[in-house]
């Protein structure tokens, strides 16, 4: 697995706009490849979806375009528009900073979009867009965290109360201090984990075919040759 930059671009450090963006663009590109690249609004829904997100968030539009921008400037993402393209549409071009191979994309994908997740999390998590095994897994979170060019991904300290390590994404920076047990006092019981991660699935495949729906009758009642 390498992931030796092919764009010499230091330091690079994304807003948290930016890291839900990027991880958007990443889970749909492999979730709805019928429906990618996005289109803004898409995005902005994808943004904005309630499930397989924390925290839930309501972004404007203005800010899903500021976080375009800045992924665009950090040649996270780009521009697309295909010849038949009656608007715009973005898709990211995360590989172009970091190489890596569609099991590391799709955990870095579920570390922007939910935050903090133990090893089983991420597995049970990322089926929905590629399949790894318990082992695959755990080996792409240690090769992310001793990537020679800087590490990705981090696991956190244990906190009193927690049976399992949980890793964090790193391209938002290092995560702020958590007041010992409070990240504990935070977590779900497995019953209830269990129910969540079912009711999540579902709500998913909803909102993909809804996401659908809404892009074909933009495009029906966009006038041919429109921008």
């Amino acid at each position: 697995m390498e992931f030796t930059p092919a764009v010499s671009l230091p330091g690079v450090m994304l807003t948290s706009g930016e890291a839900r963006v990027l991880g958007c663009l990443i889970e749909k590109e492999l979730a709805t490849p019928d429906l990618y690249p996005l289109t803004l609004n898409s995005l902005v829904n994808a943004c904005n979806q309630r499930s397989n997100r924390d925290p839930v968030l309501e972004l404007p539009v203005r800010e899903v375009e500021a976080a375009l921008d800045g992924l665009r400037s950090k040649k996270l993402a780009t521009l697309f528009s295909g010849a038949d393209a009656r608007v715009f549409k973005y898709r990211q071009t995360l590989d172009l900073v970091f190489p890596m191979d569609v099991g590391a994309r799709v955990i870095l994908c579920e570390l922007l979009v939910r935050g903090p997740q133990t090893t089983a999390e991420l597995r049970i998590r990322t089926e929905r867009l590629h399949r790894l095994t318990a082992e695959e897994t755990g080996a792409c979170l240690e090769e992310m965290a001793a990537r020679p060019a800087g590490a990705l991904v981090r696991r956190l300290p244990r906190q009193p109360g927690q049976k399992e390590l949980r890793w964090v994404q790193l391209l938002t920076g290092e995560p702020a201090a958590m007041p010992v047990g409070a990240e504990a006092a935070a977590m779900p019981s497995p019953g209830v984990e269990s129910i969540h991660s079912v009711l999540e699935q579902r709500l998913a495949v909803l909102e993909a075919e809804v996401t659908r729906l809404r892009d074909e009758l933009t495009s029906l009642k966009s006038p041919p040759g429109g921008a």
